[in-house]
């Protein structure tokens, strides 16, 4: 049974986790990062990537490999199928309060593959399953289902929405919101693409996005409650596919074409959750020498297409206030203390570390999951007089609401207390 010993572990090596690796990287601090599967997970296909998560992804050096793989969105254009009329047309680009405004959709497997080839050699582990987590002292002892036990001054919870670090941290399980989501994913041959517009659509009790990450290549999603017959539909893409097309009859037929062109392989579909409000507010986003990040931390649903931007910004936050307890060069006093004094100073450094992140973080997350649970109720309403608010009153002020959320600088990653690593 192999037995390692870390200085921070991070369990998960999704956005989260391995934005969250190679932000410590370039700030001088390994860390291991830990994947249960046998390989980077794609799930999701594509995800909207606006100003703040590019400001994130420059901050740790893949911003420009990104851009060069996507297409910039010019415009988000919202249609009404109620009424089958474009309710509103807001430009994407322009500058905001932190400069200039930057939307893509960006391939999830593209992104990953960035920030994992940033990492050096050895960073992740895959096939590795987290079973358990003790304490032992100043360190967590964690135990994989193959019999490896890792010793680490701090644990990273980035595993997703059933997280196992979150569990230990006292959050419930993930609410359910009572709507599901499909997402697609097409490669077109030739020039037949989109323009590069975010294409919303709005019916009675759904909502759905049609948008291209390149020339070749279009994403789109549908979120509605389904009935209980659909319900047991949700595991057959084919039938999803079927549903799909029905709900979005009134789409215009250009547009509607490439959901037909999806493969079926191609089409996930899946629930979507959220943490309960007051868990972000009371819950422990940090206890002793643990963390959760993303997912683990606040799943949301699509509404504002943030959940992964929050992702980037967390674990550039995470990691400026983690590597002050592990590059700060210690006074004098600590240099003479005993082995065990100098664990117990560093790790009281890392439990404020931890601290200062969950106290910036809180009432970003807060801020963001409860505007995106309050539009999703907005946007996908069916009752009549929701849809004619929606549909009449508020697309401008919606839309607006996108770029207002996304106008956010998580920072850089550079602070006169430690070196950078390049």
């Amino acid at each position: 049974m192999e037995s390692l010993v870390e200085d921070v572990v991070i369990v998960g090596a999704g956005i989260a986790g391995l934005t969250t690796s190679l932000a410590l990287h370039r700030l001088g601090v390994r860390s291991l990062v830990l994947e249960c599967s046998d390989a980077l997970r794609v799930t999701g296909f594509a995800l909207t990537t606006w100003t703040n998560a590019w400001k994130a992804l420059d901050a740790v050096g893949v911003g420009a490999i990104l851009r060069q793989q996507h297409l910039q969105l010019n415009e988000n254009v919202t249609t009404s199928l109620v009424m089958e009329q474009q309710t509103s047309s807001l430009s994407l680009k322009g500058t905001g309060k932190h400069g200039e405004r930057e939307v893509r959709c960006v391939r999830r497997q593209l992104m990953l593959e960035a920030l994992a080839k940033e990492l050096p050699s050895g960073t992740m582990r895959f096939m590795s399953k987290v079973v358990a987590i003790h304490e032992s002292g100043f360190s967590k002892i964690l135990h994989l289902a193959d019999g490896t036990t890792i010793k680490t001054k701090v644990l990273i919870g980035c595993d997703g929405i059933n997280s196992m670090v979150a569990k230990w941290l006292g959050f419930k399980e993930a609410s359910f919101t009572g709507r599901y989501v499909i997402r697609g994913y097409t490669k077109l041959m030739g020039h037949d693409g989109l323009e590069p517009k975010f294409n919303h659509y709005f019916g009675k009790g759904f909502r759905a996005g049609v948008l291209p990450c390149d020339d070749n290549t279009v994403y789109w999603f549908l979120t509605w409650t389904p009935t209980t017959q659909e319900m047991g539909l949700t595991e057959n893409p084919a039938k999803m596919k079927q549903l799909a097309l029905s709900m979005l009859e009134k789409m215009p037929s250009e547009v509607k074409s490439f959901i037909e062109k999806t493969e079926v392989k191609d089409i996930l579909t899946s629930p979507l959750r959220y943490r309960h409000q007051w868990e972000l507010m009371l819950g422990n986003i940090s206890k002793d020498n643990v963390c959760v990040v993303g997912d683990a931390f606040h799943p949301m649903a699509p509404d504002l297409g943030q959940g992964g931007c929050c992702a980037l910004e967390d674990g550039i936050v995470l990691a400026r206030f983690l590597a002050e307890a592990f590059n700060k060069k210690p006074c004098k006093h600590i240099k003479e203390m005993d082995e065990e004094a100098k664990a117990e100073v560093q790790h009281k450094k890392i439990v404020a570390s931890l601290k200062k992140y969950a106290k910036e973080r809180k009432w970003r997350s807060f801020d963001i999951s409860v505007t995106s649970y309050v539009m999703g109720l907005v946007l996908q309403g069916d009752l009549k007089l929701v849809a004619h608010f929606r549909d009449k009153v508020l697309p401008n002020f919606l839309a607006e609401l996108l770029l207002k959320k996304s106008d956010f600088d998580c920072g850089k990653l550079i602070c006169d207390t430690y070196d950078v690593v390049e």
